[in-house]
């Protein structure tokens, strides 16, 4: 990477983190291209020279949340199951590196939860719901009208637990968490 170009995404970076922590104390709407240049330190020109406006920052900060994310899942898909028995929608690798992601992003989670409308939060659901979750379950229910209300249950169940995990700002270990939620989801008589 060329000299420039890091400067380049460096600032980009530091607008992409100034919109944030503006959006934790007001609406988009009521932020200026003013005050996101004055909290990341860089002039009105080079926020143009990144942006056309505000919604194009908020896009590509969008964009970014959500690859980080979505990344944070540690899942080779497709992947197979073999038998009801073994299935398990949640294991230990899969949950340990997203809720490392969580924990270390809580500040912005928070505020992704806060204003999920703004954040897309449906597509980034939708997103994990068809890589992961889907394809799973997909192997041993066959049922559509099932499938579509047990991953309904399963997604929301998961959102839930880590929700309030975030609201109680993580003071849970990531272990004790992974067991509950563990046992919530792949209970066994």
């Amino acid at each position: 990477m060329k000299k420039n170009e890091s400067k380049y995404f460096y600032t980009a970076k530091l607008m992409n983190q100034a919109l944030l922590s503006l959006l934790e104390k007001k609406d988009l709407e009521f932020i200026s291209v003013t005050e996101i240049t004055k909290k990341a330190g860089v002039n009105r020109s080079t926020f143009y020279l990144h942006y056309e406006n505000i919604y194009e920052l908020l896009e590509e900060t969008i964009e970014n949340i959500n690859k980080d994310f979505v990344s944070s899942f540690n899942v080779k898909v497709p992947f197979e199951i073999n038998s009801k028995k073994d299935a398990f929608l949640i294991t230990d690798e899969q949950l340990r590196p997203y809720l490392n992601f969580c924990k270390e992003n809580k500040r912005i989670l928070k505020l992704v939860y806060l204003k999920p409308q703004l954040f897309q939060l449906k597509k980034v659901y939708q997103k994990m719901y068809d890589k992961i979750f889907y394809p799973a379950v997909s192997q041993f229910v066959k049922d559509e009208n099932e499938k579509i209300y047990s991953l309904e249950f399963f997604t929301q169940g998961v959102v839930g637990i880590i929700h309030k995990w975030l609201a109680l700002d993580c003071v849970t270990e990531i272990d004790e968490l992974i067991t509950i939620i563990k046992k919530c989801v792949n209970y066994r008589e």
